[in-house]
C-alpha cells in the first residue's frame, strides 16, 4: 500500500528523471532545433511499457511515444540494449523525429524504459529538411527506420551508424544529437535504477500502478462533471501540398461513464499529400485536449489515456496506411485534430478557449551541406480568464523559437525582420493573442519548403469574440501558397506572417468596461 504522502513524493521524482533526461539532451545537442529550441521530449515507462512520467516537453511526442515502447518491447529487448526507430507504421511520428528507447537494466532483467524523441534537421528524402512538399509517399520522406537495436551489450553498433549517417544530408551534426540522445536515455536508466534500488522491485510495481490508478481517477472525476455531455465539430486542413482542396476533420463527442468518447466518423479519408498522420499521433492530440481540462496536479502517464475511448475511420486522414507519407501530418493535422476537439467541447458546454493560431508554421532551408529547420509561434486564443498571449506555440507544439544569433551563426541565413504582427488577434472583451513576422534574406543558393496552414480559415473566436488574422506566406513580396518548395537565389527574402488568435466575448463588453473605468475616473 502507498500512502498518499509518498504517492506525491514518487511522482515528483519519476518526473525530474525525465526532466533531468531533456536537460542532459539539450545540452549535449548540437543542432540549434534541438540546443535552442528543445524540439524533443522524454518520458520514462515501467517494465510494462505504460507511461510513468514524461518531461513537459512536446505534446505530439509525448502521447505518441508509448506505440515507440511497444513496438520496442516487440523485439525482445535484453537488458540494456537501446532501439532507434522514426517508421510512423511501427511506433514512430514522423521520419525526422529520431526515437531511441532503452531497455533499462535492473539486476539483469528489463525493469523499464527511457525513451527520448528529438526532431533532427535532416533524415534524407527528396527535400532538404526532410519536411517534403508534395510527397506522395513515405519513402521520399526520408531514411525509414524500424524498431533496430543501435546498442547491444553496451557497445554501440557503428556500422548501423554508419549506414544512418550515409543516408542523411547533415552527418556529423545527426551524430552529435544522436550522441546527446544516448546521453539522455543513460542519464534516465540511471535515475530508474537508483529508484529501483532505493523502493525496491515489488514496491516500485506498486507504486507504478499506483500513480497510473490516480491519474485516471482524477481524470474520470473530471469527466463526472460532465456526465452525458455530447457536441460535435468539424474543422479542415487547407489543402495537402498536391491540391488545395479542402481536407475535413469531424469528430463527435460523448461523456459516458466518465469516459470520453470521441468518434471522427466522417472525416476524410486518406490523402495523396503529406498531411495525413498515423493513429498515435490522432491520439496524443486527444491525449492534449484532455489534459487541457485537468488541474496541473494531475499526473501526465497512462492513466489519462485510460479514460479514452475513439473511433477512427479505416484508412482515413488521421489514421493512415503504409505507404502513406505523413511528415505535415504530425505538424498540422495533429493541431487541426486537437482544434476540432476543443471546439466539440465548447460546443458541448464547456468553458474553453478561442482557437489559437492552430499551425506549426514549418519552415525548413537547406543548401550544400547544410539544413535547417524551426516553427514560428503566434497567437493564442483569448479565454474567459483573459487575453490571449502572443508570439507563442500552441496546441501540440510546446517549443521555443530559434535565437537570431544562433541561426546566422549555424546557416547562411539572415534575419531582416523578427517582430510581433500587431493587430493580428481577433477583437473581443479580451483579445487574442498576435501572431508574428519573421523575415529570412538567404545568402547562398539554397531551397525553403514552406507547411503551414491558416493561411485560408482563420482561427475562430468563441462567445461572439473575434476571428484572429489569418497568416501569410511571401518571397520578396509575392505571395506564396501555403503549401511549397521554392529554389533560392542570394539575397532573396522569405517572410512569414504568422496568423492571430481568436478573439473571447463581444468587444462591446470591453467597450462598456473601458467607459464605466472613464467615468470612475473623472
Amino acid at each position: 500500500m502507498i500512502d498518499p504522502l509518498e504517492l506525491s513524493v514518487l511522482s515528483h521524482g519519476v518526473a525530474m528523471i525525465a526532466e533531468e533526461m531533456g536537460a542532459v539532451l539539450v545540452r549535449g545537442a548540437l543542432s540549434p532545433n534541438i540546443r535552442e529550441r528543445r524540439d524533443a521530449s522524454s518520458a520514462i515507462f515501467d517494465a510494462r511499457g505504460r507511461m510513468i512520467a514524461q518531461a513537459a516537453h512536446i505534446p505530439v511526442h509525448l502521447g505518441a511515444m508509448p506505440e515507440s515502447v511497444a513496438a520496442v518491447r516487440a523485439r525482445n529487448p535484453s537488458p540494456g540494449d537501446v532501439f532507434l526507430l522514426n517508421d510512423p507504421y511501427r511506433g514512430g511520428s514522423h521520419l525526422p523525429d529520431l526515437t531511441l528507447v532503452e531497455a533499462v537494466d535492473v539486476d539483469g532483467a528489463v525493469g523499464g524504459y527511457t525513451a527520448v524523441r528529438a526532431h533532427h534537421a535532416d533524415v534524407g528524402g527528396m527535400s532538404p529538411g526532410s519536411m517534403p512538399q508534395g510527397a506522395t509517399e513515405l519513402v521520399q520522406e526520408g531514411l525509414i527506420v524500424p524498431p533496430i537495436r543501435i546498442v547491444r551489450a553496451g557497445r554501440i553498433d557503428e556500422e548501423l551508424l554508419e549506414f544512418v549517417l550515409a543516408n542523411v544530408r547533415t552527418p556529423d551534426e545527426r551524430r552529435g544529437d544522436l550522441g546527446a540522445q544516448l546521453a539522455a536515455c543513460a542519464s534516465g536508466a540511471s535515475g530508474w535504477q537508483a529508484l529501483s534500488a532505493r523502493l525496491g522491485a515489488t514496491k516500485l510495481r506498486a507504486a507504478c500502478d499506483a500513480l497510473l490508478d490516480y491519474a485516471e481517477r482524477r481524470v474520470r472525476a473530471r469527466l463526472g462533471q460532465m456526465e452525458g455531455a455530447r457536441g460535435t465539430a468539424r474543422d479542415c486542413l487547407e489543402g495537402d501540398g498536391v491540391t488545395d482542396d479542402d481536407i475535413e476533420v469531424r469528430v463527435a463527442l460523448q461523456v459516458g461513464n466518465s469516459t470520453l468518447h470521441l468518434d471522427f466518423t466522417g472525416s476524410a479519408p486518406q490523402v495523396a499529400g503529406n498531411v495525413n498522420c498515423p493513429s498515435a499521433v490522432t491520439r496524443a492530440a486527444a491525449v492534449f485536449a484532455l489534459r487541457t481540462l485537468l488541474d496541473d496536479d494531475v499526473p501526465t502517464n497512462d492513466g489519462i489515456a485510460r479514460a479514452l475511448a475513439l473511433t477512427l475511420p479505416e484508412r482515413s486522414v488521421l489514421n493512415a496506411a503504409w505507404p502513406a507519407a505523413v511528415a505535415a501530418g504530425n505538424v498540422e493535422l495533429s493541431q487541426r485534430i486537437a482544434d476540432t476537439i476543443l471546439a466539440a467541447f465548447g460546443d458541448a458546454g464547456v468553458d474553453v478557449a478561442a482557437q489559437g493560431q492552430g499551425t506549426m508554421n514549418n519552415v525548413t532551408f537547406g543548401g550544400t551541406g547544410w539544413t535547417f529547420y524551426e516553427t514560428l509561434g503566434g497567437g493564442q486564443g483569448a479565454s474567459s480568464r483573459g487575453e490571449g498571449p502572443s508570439g507563442v506555440h500552441v496546441g501540440m507544439s510546446n517549443t521555443l523559437n530559434t535565437p537570431v544569433e544562433s541561426l546566422e551563426r549555424s546557416t547562411p541565413l539572415r534575419v531582416e525582420r523578427y517582430a510581433l504582427r500587431d493587430g493580428s488577434g481577433g477583437d473581443g472583451a479580451y483579445r487574442g493573442g498576435c501572431g508574428v513576422v519573421r523575415a529570412y534574406r538567404t545568402t547562398a543558393p539554397s531551397t525553403v519548403t514552406l507547411l503551414t496552414e491558416r493561411r485560408r480559415h482563420a482561427p475562430r473566436g468563441v462567445a461572439d469574440g473575434g476571428d484572429g488574422a489569418t497568416g501569410r506566406n511571401l518571397l520578396n513580396g509575392e505571395p506564396l501558397p501555403a503549401k511549397c518548395r521554392r529554389t533560392l537565389q542570394p539575397g532573396d527574402v522569405v517572410t512569414i506572417e504568422t496568423p492571430g488568435g481568436g478573439g473571447y466575448g463581444a468587444a462591446t463588453v470591453r467597450a462598456e468596461a473601458s467607459k464605466s473605468k472613464t467615468t470612475l475616473r473623472q
